[in-house]
């Protein structure tokens, strides 16, 4: 008994790696997204995300080589009180500094006997002391990057700052009418809420309906009506962006979300007739034909018996659909363009032809799979059931 309690725990470690290793994969990735997003960009230029909780850039070159004489504030030295802005304002950078620390004073070597500190180290300590004087009050943390996403910044400093001089860019009024601004994060959520949430949710109500008709009424054709909605789910949606586009060009319907609706529900409607089918056909016939001799017609057997217990098949559907439509680029960009934007298209007009604001990139990601991964995480009990349709016996 106990070789076989010790070989079932053996057997358990390759799995215990696996989820283990599967996690970390996704978990590192998605913090490392996190921690930039909140990090200014001076500090995203220079330094790692890991590095978020470490001491102030700087700060360990400078205890090593200039505390002992300068103190740990700078003020030791009343001569060259470096918590003075007027002084560091001389020595931004490590060219500066570099002449200051060869020269002697009185008789001595600036440093004494310590060796003279690499050019990156000069330049870390030439980044702290503008802390120490107060010239760097930014912080190392901060919201900046998601405001500036959000209201669709562009600038040379941030939202927050040029509002608070006074000094708006491109028509922003830096009042709560620039979240709705069409060239920032904010508008384009909107846009793709408005275009998930029917994409979502037609799909689902349909394929429900066909999925109780071919699994519990009975009519001619139904097993080769099926076939046929298996056999298109194979059919590439790049095969009709051109017939469809035509097609809408004739409705008036290029532009608009009635389009992407549409279009989103007609290539869900496959894969989810299929699962919603396969799963109500694994429901009880029992428990429908004691419903019928009740005298339940096929209204009340799909909404009080079919609609409860496929709720595990519905939530696992509207996650796939969720995410799709959410993270769809090619059907918005063909059927919407640039004129309302959604999420996925306007993550890549953060960064300007010259490449600049693309520390934007992070903030705007990660508003991006924000309310997929809610969406995720509040069906998740249902997710794994789901899966399963039709895969147990009646």
């Amino acid at each position: 008994m106990k070789k076989d309690s010790v070989n079932k725990k053996l057997n358990k470690i390759p799995t215990h790696l696996i989820v283990i290793f599967t996690a970390i994969i996704w978990i590192v990735p998605t913090l490392g997204l996190f921690i930039t997003s909140l990090r200014p960009l001076p500090l995203i230029n220079t330094t790692g995300w890991w590095t978020a909780l470490e001491a102030p850039r700087g700060e360990k070159s400078y205890d090593a080589i200039c505390a002992s004489c300068h103190g740990s504030d700078g003020k030791a030295l009343t001569t060259a009180d470096l918590s003075d802005p007027e002084l560091i304002k001389k020595y931004p950078r490590s060219n500066q500094l570099i002449p200051v620390l060869k020269q002697e004073y009185n008789g001595e070597p600036h440093l004494g006997d310590a060796a003279m500190p690499e050019v990156q180290e000069i330049a870390d300590i030439a980044a702290y002391l503008k802390r120490v004087s107060g010239l760097d009050t930014s912080s190392r943390l901060t919201l900046n990057n998601y405001i500036d996403a959000i209201v669709g910044y562009r600038g040379t400093k941030t939202y927050v700052e040029d509002c608070a001089t006074g000094q708006q860019s491109l028509d922003l009024k830096c009042t709560i009418e620039d979240v709705l601004n069409p060239r920032g994060m904010g508008r384009a959520f909107v846009n793709s809420i408005i275009v998930t949430l029917p994409a979502t949710f037609l799909p689902i109500l349909f394929a429900a309906f066909a999925g109780f008709a071919f699994s519990w009424l009975d009519f001619k054709g139904r097993s080769i009506l099926f076939a046929i909605l298996v056999g298109l789910q194979v059919v590439p949606l790049q095969m009709t962006l051109v017939p469809i586009s035509r097609l809408y060009a004739q409705l008036g319907l290029n532009g608009s979300f009635l389009g992407v609706w549409l279009f989103h529900t007609g290539f869900g409607m496959p894969y989810a007739i299929y699962l919603m089918r396969n799963f109500l056909g694994g429901l009880p016939k029992d428990l429908f034909e004691s419903a019928y001799l009740d005298g339940a017609n096929h209204w009340t057997a799909f909404t009080k018996l079919a609609i409860p217990l496929a709720m595990p098949a519905i939530s696992s559907l509207a996650i796939f659909q969720f995410l799709w439509v959410w993270n769809d680029l090619l059907v918005a960009l063909v059927f919407l363009g640039g004129t309302t934007p959604v999420m996925t298209y306007q993550i890549s007009n953060m960064v300007t032809s010259l490449g600049a604001g693309w520390h934007l990139l992070t903030a705007a990601a990660f508003l991006s799979i924000l309310l997929p991964m809610i969406v995720f995480f509040a069906f998740q009990r249902y997710f794994v059931r789901g899966q399963l349709a039709g895969a147990v016996k009646g």
